[in-house]
C-alpha cells in the first residue's frame, strides 16, 4: 500500500493519521473529500462547497495521475440531503462524465468539519 498525500493536505495528514488516498494494487482508495479552502474552511453557499469538494477530489487523483473518468464507485455523505441533491447533481455533472461510477448517497446528521455539507468518498482504477 502506498499512501498518497498532495502538499496541501500535508497538514490534516499530519494532524488527524490519515491518508488523504491510498493505492491499493490496482485501485486508488481516497477518503472522503470536504470542499475545504486552504484555510480548511468550507464555504457557506452549498454550490460553491459542492463545487470545491469536487476539485480538491481532482487534485488528489491528478496526484495518482488520474482523472475523474478513472472512478469506479463514489460514494457520498450528505447533511442536508433532500434539500441540496439537484445542486449537488448538477455540480457532480460539470466533473464526472459518462461512463458513470457506481453511486450510493447517503443523508447524515453532521460531518467533522463545521458547516460542512457533503463529504465525497470515490475509488479509482489504477489501469
Amino acid at each position: 500500500m502506498k499512501e498518497v498525500v498532495p502538499a496541501w493536505m500535508k497538514p490534516i495528514y499530519e494532524t488527524y493519521h490519515f491518508a488523504p488516498a491510498v493505492i491499493d494494487g490496482d485501485h486508488l482508495r481516497c477518503s472522503g473529500m470536504i470542499g475545504f479552502r486552504p484555510d480548511l474552511s468550507v464555504p457557506g453557499d452549498p454550490t460553491a462547497q459542492f463545487t470545491l469538494a469536487f476539485q480538491n477530489l481532482r487534485g488528489l487523483l491528478a496526484e495518482a495521475g488520474l482523472k475523474f473518468a478513472a472512478v469506479t464507485e463514489m460514494t457520498t455523505y450528505h447533511v442536508g440531503l433532500r434539500a441540496h441533491m439537484q445542486a449537488f447533481t448538477a455540480v457532480k455533472d460539470k466533473f464526472m462524465s459518462a461512463p458513470h461510477p457506481a453511486w450510493t448517497a447517503v443523508g447524515i446528521s453532521e460531518l467533522a468539519s463545521p458547516g460542512a455539507l457533503v463529504e465525497i468518498q470515490v475509488t479509482a482504477r489504477m489501469t
